[in-house]
């Protein structure tokens, strides 16, 4: 059996998923399955991947196709699926950056007998810049919301154990809505473990106009109830002071566009979202003009 799962959640990128195949098949080390969660595509995805999986790569090549139901649901389902010890999602719109695999397994075998959650490495784009901060030289093991809460930024690649994944709550799924923030089960798991640093770019990534990060603000609006749930996990275990009332803010907001009549009822800190409401209602205003341009 393999070490590493490499999953992709993929709807519809039947355009970019041959850029993340074809860095998949550029690694020097094969211990790794590739999972495709085909999210309910309705474009040539399925025989893509179908012609693959008859290449033969050094590699084996799983694929699930389930109703179109958003990031977070094509995420419990590979979660359900994953039998590697180890778990890494590169979205079907990135590449593994090359010998991810080998740095992946290499830091690994030196840090497992330390209990630690996984690895935390970095993400670069397509010219090769870091995404956000690097980690300071000194820095050898962080939770991920420890690490923003000391002046981290931008999106980082996060290697599971997938024991650790499994033991915590699958995301919610809410009628209706297709987002939840994936950051939530992270969020759960910083609360237990922290994760080795790798300070190595694991992953290139490829914001697409069309993806999660590119129509935050109709996401907002067409997920309220996702948003909410998240903000409310945010003001349980926060990062900081400040972060904290912003999520308090964006909690109100969210819950006044989920028509929820008793919200402040059901916040973890129901005195300071009384206070926040004023601005949350400011921000839904913002949200619903943002979204009609």
């Amino acid at each position: 059996m393999a070490t590493l799962t490499v999953f992709t959640p993929a709807y519809n990128r039947a355009h970019t998923l041959p850029r993340t195949y074809e860095s998949l098949k550029k690694q020097s080390c094969t211990d790794f399955v590739w999972l495709i969660v085909d999210d309910g595509s309705t474009d040539s995805t399925p025989a893509l991947i179908k012609s693959w999986q008859e290449e033969h790569s050094a590699f084996e090549i799983r694929c699930i196709r389930k109703e179109n139901g958003g990031m977070h649901t094509a995420h419990n389902t590979a979660y359900e699926n994953i039998d590697t010890e180890l778990n890494v999602c590169v979205d079907s719109d990135d590449a593994l950056a090359p010998d991810a695999v080998q740095k992946i397994l290499d830091k690994w075998a030196a840090v497992k007998h330390l209990g630690y959650a996984g690895i935390i490495g970095l993400d670069a784009d397509m010219d090769g810049n870091l995404i956000g901060s690097g980690f300071p030289p000194e820095l050898e093991h962080t939770t991920l919301s420890g690490y923003y809460a000391r002046g981290g930024s931008g999106d980082k690649k996060l290697v599971y154990r997938t024991d650790v994944i499994k033991k915590y709550p699958p995301y919610p799924v809410f009628p209706g809505e297709k987002y939840v923030a994936l950051a939530y089960k992270y969020r759960l798991i910083d609360q237990d473990y922290s994760l080795a640093v790798l300070p190595e770019v694991l992953c290139i990534v490829d914001y697409q106009p069309d993806g999660s990060s590119g129509t935050m603000w109709k996401q907002y609006l067409l997920n309220p109830r996702g948003f909410a749930f998240w903000r409310m996990i945010c003001m349980k275990y926060p990062e900081s002071k400040k972060r904290l009332v912003i999520d308090c803010i964006h909690y109100c907001s969210s819950s006044i566009l989920a028509g929820e009549r008793h919200f402040v009822r059901e916040a973890p800190h129901k005195f300071l979202t009384f206070l926040c409401i004023p601005a949350g209602q400011a921000l839904t205003w913002y949200i619903r003009k943002r979204c009609e341009n």
